[in-house]
């Protein structure tokens, strides 16, 4: 008998825990230990994992190859960004998620966090890499990474740090051993973390969002068509591997809401079956993971203008620049734990 496959497992877990969750009800609480445990044991080997797989690809890079995937990089992150927020702001003008529904008149009173471009971009660098590496701040930990990958990089130039660049290969590979034993416990964990959230609220929570999230649903499957159609022009890669080589990055996703568990996903799909060269996905993803969030920048978008037509306000053309703009910088850098968006 064929074994499944673990995108056909994520799935089963999926079903399996939407029909406990409807059976039990809250009763099913406790089940979210198992999910939470999936859950921190990808994030525990995910920080090394980014540190190893930048160095690394930055240390094999030919001189000439350095600058230029750099600059390449940057630009596809802030293209895609900046495209993200404007299809969330496009979709919202034409649905108008935010019209139509009758406000309380009572005032709420909200905590704001009052932050500078300055502030921003000094919180990119470190103090201390190890404490940015025992909290999981992402950003600083990149940071690092790229330094050291570069001095290694300049140092190794006649082949004096072989060792060192040998070294930290060897430790990548026994991160990603590591992550590929936890994954196969993802079934559980996932199936877990989705009995909880059906049974604790139901399937009727989302009805009164319903219309937000169907056009939040809408501009992000646009967004990935025209993506997928990009890639598939440039490289000319058939539209049914282009499907299967991201049907487990895409499931994963959907159901644990972080860039930093779908991360070794990503880079191993990347490599096995999209044929992505192993130094541009160990140099590419992990930067992307934190510097080209391009669902939350539609996301971002798509709420202020959603809140906007929620309480009447004027929401014209300096204000939708504004908001793409905040889109793009508050996505670089952003929170890599599960729903992390929401804190923005």
């Amino acid at each position: 008998m064929k074994k499944l496959n673990l995108l056909s497992q994520i799935m089963i877990g999926i079903i399996i825990g939407i029909t406990l969750g409807l059976i039990f009800g809250k009763n099913i609480a406790g089940i979210k230990m198992v999910g939470d445990i999936f859950l921190r044991l990808v994030q525990m080997a995910v920080v090394l994992l980014i540190l190893g797989a930048v160095i690394e690809a930055i240390g094999t890079l030919k001189s000439n190859q350095l600058g230029r995937m750099g600059v390449k990089t940057i630009l596809l992150f802030l293209g895609t960004t900046a495209a993200a927020a404007v299809v969330g702001l496009g979709i919202g003008y034409l649905s108008n998620p935010g019209l139509g529904i009758r406000m309380s008149q009572t005032t709420t009173h909200m905590a704001t966090v009052h932050t500078t471009l300055a502030k921003t971009i000094l919180n990119f660098i470190p103090e201390n890499v190890f404490a940015s590496l025992a909290s999981g701040n992402i950003i600083q930990v990149i940071i690092f990474a790229l330094f050291f990958g570069t001095a290694l990089h300049m140092l190794n130039a006649n082949g004096h740090f072989q060792g060192v660049l040998t070294g930290i290969h060897e430790l990548n590979q026994i991160t990603i051993k590591i992550i590929s034993l936890i994954m196969k416990a993802a079934p559980f964990g996932i199936g877990a973390l989705i009995a909880n959230v059906v049974g604790s609220n139901g399937l009727t929570v989302i009805l009164p969002l319903l219309k937000f999230l169907f056009t939040f649903a809408v501009g992000t499957g646009l967004f990935l068509g025209i993506l997928f159609l990009i890639v598939h022009l440039y490289t000319k890669v058939p539209y049914k591997t282009l499907s299967q080589g991201f049907s487990r990055m895409i499931v994963v996703a959907l159901t644990t809401t972080s860039s930093a568990i779908c991360l070794p996903i990503e880079m191993q799909d990347a490599k096995e079956k999209l044929g992505v060269d192993q130094q541009t996905a160990d140099l590419v993803l992990p930067l992307g993971m934190s510097l080209n969030s391009n669902g939350l920048a539609m996301f971002l978008s798509l709420s202020c203008l959603t809140l906007a037509q929620l309480y009447h306000l004027n929401f014209g053309l300096p204000f939708m620049t504004k908001t793409v703009f905040l889109a793009i910088l508050v996505c670089f850098g952003t929170v890599v734990v599960p729903g992390g968006g929401l804190l923005l």
